[in-house]
């Protein structure tokens, strides 16, 4: 990459991702297996959804599995992920328990917020995963007031904060923008640009689409990555993190990448051909990558197939625990209420 992180830093500019950083077999096995079952899960989770035992809005990851892997990869004990409705991807990146995350989709008792709030309000405070919001863009604020507690304490953790283009456009993410670099607050601002927002391609609703440079007014140095290649997503998350944890303040990275299916599970996605998500699917897949790459390092068939199927039995137990575990107890209406 062109000019060195302070010369960025004191010009607020964009820069390219260079080519990614190679994967030992044991990093490839592991993006392997932990992008293979964000995919497993989401394919379930529209399933059962279509059968009538998700309710409620549904949001799928497929397709932009190596954005939060990667990221995850980078990441170390201590650091903090908050994003969007999109968010069942983050929680098993993060180690969220596949029953919990699914038991919450259906409403259930052992649900990780207990059944009350469904795909998109989930949270572990265990695992340090603050949601899941359902407000666009929301929880970009709340990202940085993360990073304020990370500040404050000296703790030397980084707030990861999600957010898709279309949020990108919201006042309130240049609110938090302006405030994270007015006090070095270290705070990574992750825009997963999948290029349609909830419907719009971001050629018609955005002025600026380039969005690693949306920090430049504001003097924070950002970074466009291709966020279907789960080695360039790490190691720019590597810098970015460092950049934070060395105490420069924010960062941005643009994740470009794509989902295969509509905003929710509602959306038909009309507005763009079958031939456009086909070539994605043949040519750029997060899985599809990875997989050449080991088969190529020598692995074989059977020993991904063995990955595959004890990937989908962790979904299928999650999916047999979620539709046995008891609904709430109608008295959980008034627990953990706010007055």
């Amino acid at each position: 990459m062109a000019g060195s992180t302070k010369s960025r830093s004191a010009k607020g500019e964009a820069a390219q991702s260079g080519e990614p950083e190679a994967f030992t077999r044991d990093q490839d096995i592991q993006a392997y297996r932990e992008m293979l079952l964000i995919r497993r899960f989401e394919e379930k989770a529209g399933q059962m959804y279509g059968m009538g035992l998700i309710g409620g809005f549904c949001h799928l990851y497929i397709g932009q599995e190596a954005v939060v892997v990667g990221v995850a990869m980078a990441a170390r004990e201590g650091d903090q992920t908050i994003t969007s409705y999109r968010d069942h991807g983050h929680m098993l990146a993060c180690g969220l328990d596949p029953k919990g995350v699914m038991a919450e989709l259906t409403g259930r008792r052992d649900g990780l917020s207990k059944g009350k709030g469904g795909s998109m309000h989930m949270f572990s405070k265990e695992k340090n995963f603050y949601g899941g919001h359902g407000i666009v863009g929301a929880q970009v604020s709340l990202g940085a007031g993360l990073a304020f507690a990370n500040w404050y304490r000296g703790n030397k953790s980084v707030s990861l904060t999600y957010f898709g283009d279309g949020a990108a456009n919201q006042g309130q993410v240049y609110e938090s923008f302006n405030m994270a670099e007015l006090w070095k607050l270290p705070v990574i601002f992750i825009i997963e640009n999948n290029r349609y927002a909830m419907g719009t391609s971001v050629t018609r609703s955005s002025a600026l689409v380039e969005f690693s440079k949306r920090g430049a007014s504001f003097n924070i140095p950002g970074e466009s990555v291709d966020g279907m290649d789960v080695r360039a997503v790490k190691a720019a998350a590597e810098k970015a993190m460092q950049f934070c944890r060395d105490g420069h303040g924010p960062y941005i990275l643009e994740m470009q990448t794509y989902r295969y299916r509509g905003h929710s599970m509602s959306d038909p996605a009309k507005y763009r051909s079958k031939e456009e998500v086909q070539k994605m699917r043949e040519e750029h897949d997060p899985i599809e990558q990875v997989r050449a790459r080991l088969l190529a390092g020598g692995a074989t068939e059977d020993e991904l197939k063995k990955i595959d199927a004890s990937v989908r039995s962790i979904v299928s137990a999650a999916a047999e625990f979620a539709t046995q575990d008891p609904e709430p107890d109608p008295s959980e209406l008034y627990t953990d209420i706010l007055l």
